[in-house]
This record gives structure tokens, sequence and C-alpha cells, in this order.
């Protein structure tokens, strides 16, 4: 009865379930939300918005955010002393992967689909892997390896055009159609494309998500093991990767990339009201879910994302006119299945394998306390320091 009452409630819901509800929310609209603002009616590649404006409004938007409640949390002295500690240097160069991310999704989400971004996204998770191994010299599981292998070959599905996987399962002689798919015989109403969607390119789209995705996971891997030990709070780490991405941001996106651009048409050129709700959902969605993943555990979090990819697939179909294949259906099947299996606890080691075995612990960056880390709960999955607090 006890344990009940100890579970942080918020108008007498769980607190976990609201998380979930949450991240499910935020992971589905901000893609969507930004492919719209990438392909809506009445703009070209002339006419819209730039995205290093939007990159930039980003984390001058956090930046203010997350100073005033670092201030109003730790009081104006003892925040300046704390963002900039001796070791803050450390986060430029996080930040600056993070800030270079951000600019490829705008690249990904402008060239692809929403629910194809979200299921090739999900890369991130090989790479993350990738690099724990390499660098942080981090053994996987069977159970791990052959999720990786099952994610690899997923996204691979997703990506190949159908008419080559068509090609492919004939020989085999088994069919992937689908009612209503884009191999299908019977009569369906025209596709009509947004005007951006016209000018998609769907390689271009591809690399950009590989390029971010190998961003995402070595700026985490560098976070976990250059900062590990290190005690900072939530929003004192979101002042100092902001303000640290604000250089990058500026000086490269602003005026190296779009420097002409922006003297000749204006830094707000091409806004409205969609671009602004992209914007907004970028800079506080990052913190509602660093904030939601201290009550929802990594299993739920799995979930979330997974629930996602169907609504961005559901919402694709509705109102992007996505044409649904045989191999996107099975692809992101197994992506779905790679990516809980994946989320999945390893077996326990036993007592003698613990003491011979040392693994990096990384203080989480929602604690506030002076322990030392060793006294902190279990290390918590990478994965929540993948992505930047976007």
């Amino acid at each position: 009865m006890s344990s009940q009452q100890d579970v942080p409630r918020l108008f007498h819901i769980p607190l976990k379930y609201i998380s979930l509800v949450t991240l499910t929310f935020q992971n589905s609209a901000l893609i969507l939300i930004m492919h719209y603002s990438r392909v809506m009616p009445g703009y070209d590649s002339n006419s819209r918005y730039l995205a290093s404006t939007a990159v930039l409004l980003n984390e001058i938007i956090k930046l203010c955010a997350c100073s005033a409640v670092a201030v109003y949390d730790r009081g104006l002295q003892k925040a300046w002393k704390e963002v900039f500690s001796n070791d803050c240097w450390k986060l430029a160069i996080p930040a600056c992967l993070y800030t270079v991310q951000n600019s490829l999704q705008y690249v990904a989400v402008s060239n692809l689909d929403a629910a194809t971004f979200q299921v090739t996204y999900q890369l991130k998770i090989i790479t993350t892997a990738a690099f724990s191994v390499t660098i942080l010299h981090r053994s996987l599981s069977p159970m791990k390896w052959m999720s990786l292998v099952m994610l690899t070959l997923g996204i691979a599905l997703v990506q190949l055009p159908h008419d080559v996987v068509s090609m492919v399962a004939s020989s085999f002689n088994l069919s992937l159609r689908l009612p209503g798919g884009s191999d299908d015989d019977t009569p369906k109403q025209e596709h009509h494309g947004l005007k951006g969607e016209e000018e998609m390119n769907r390689t271009l789209g591809l690399v950009a998500v590989l390029i971010a995705c190998i961003l995402s996971g070595l700026a985490g891997v560098y976070f976990e093991k250059v900062l590990k030990g290190a005690n900072a709070s939530l929003w004192v780490r979101n002042v100092q990767l902001s303000f640290f991405s604000l250089f990058p941001a500026f000086f490269i996106g602003i005026l190296w990339k779009d420097g002409a651009a922006i003297a000749e048409k204006g830094f707000f050129f091409g806004y409205n009201p969609v671009v602004w709700t992209a914007i907004g959902f970028q800079a506080g969605g990052g913190i509602v879910v660093a904030l939601c993943v201290n009550f929802a555990d990594n299993i739920a979090k799995n979930f979330a994302t997974s629930i996602s990819i169907l609504i961005s697939f559901i919402a694709s179909v509705y109102f992007f006119d996505f044409v649904v294949t045989g191999n996107f259906v099975l692809g992101a099947m197994l992506v779905l299945i790679a990516t809980y299996l994946y989320s999945k606890p390893d077996r326990r080691p036993s007592s003698g394998e613990t003491q011979h075995k040392e693994e990096y612990r990384l203080v989480p960056l929602e604690s506030t306390s002076s322990d030392d880390a060793s006294s902190q709960s279990p290390r918590p999955p990478l994965d929540k320091y993948n992505d930047k607090q976007q």
C-alpha cells in the first residue's frame, strides 16, 4: 500500500503513464510537423524557410528556458559557477555534433516521408552500439547482436526500392503485394502529393539520416566516457549544451552556409505558424522527454518509440498520401521487434564475474546530489543521452 502511495502522480495519474503518453506524442508530432513545414503547399525550395535559422532559434529558446529554471533552482551565482565550471569546455564537442545532427534532421525530413524517417532513424541504436564496443570496450550479448542484425535488415527493407524487393521475392515465389499498395492492380484514387514532396530526394535524405545517426552515436558515447562521474543538474547540462551549440549554429549555419541568402531575404524569411510550431516542439520537446525519462523505464521509452513509428506511418498515409508497400511493412515490423529485443535486460552476471568486470558509469543528468558516482542508481541506458535534448 505504501509503495503505491510513493509512486509520483499528477492529478492522481502515475507519472509513468503520463511520461509514456508524452514521449509518444513528442516523438511522432515533432517529425510530422517538421516534415510538413518542409513540404507544405505554397512553398518551394526558393520560398521555404532556411533550416539554419530554425536550428539557431531552437538553441536560443532552449538556452533561455533552461537558464531561467537553472537560476531559479540553484541561484544566479551558483548556477553561473556550475555552467562555466572548469570542465564545461568538454560539452563543446557533443554540442557541435548535436548541432550538425539537428541540421541534418531538417535535410532528412525534407527528403523522406515521416514514416520512413522514423524507421530509418533507429539506426542510431546500431551506431551507439558500435561506438560503445570500440570506444568504451563494452561487450554485447548474443541477443543484442541478433537484434542489431535484425534492425539492419529491417531498415534495409524499408529503404530498398519496392521493385527490387518484389523481384527478389518473386524469385522465391513470394508476394509482397498489399491492397492499395504501389503494386496493387485494383483501382485507387490518383495520388496528389504535396508540392514539396515532388522535390524530395530519397538518396540525399538517406545519407543525411546515416550521418545524423553516426553523429548521434558518437556524441552519446563521448558524453558517457568523458563526463562519467560528473555531478550536474539537468538544467545546467542543457544550458551548457545550448550555449556551446550557438557557435556552430551561428558561424557554420548562419554565416558560412546561408549568409548570402539571409542577407538577401532576411532571417525570418518563409516563417509561418507551422514553422514556429516545429521550432517550439524541437526546443521544448527534448526537455519534456528528459524529464519524463526520470519516471519511465527503458522498456516504456522504447514502447513509446514503437507507438510513435506506427502513428507516423498512419499519419503519413492519411495526410501525405504515403504509398504502403509490403517491404515497408515487413521492414518496420523487424525494426519494432529488434528495438524491443535490444531493450531487454541481459542476464545478471554472477558475483564472481562482477568483481573482474569494470564498466563505465555515468551519473544521470537529473542528479543534483553531491554523492559519489558509486552511490548512484545503476547506470541508465546510453540511449537516454543519445539524442540531444532538442
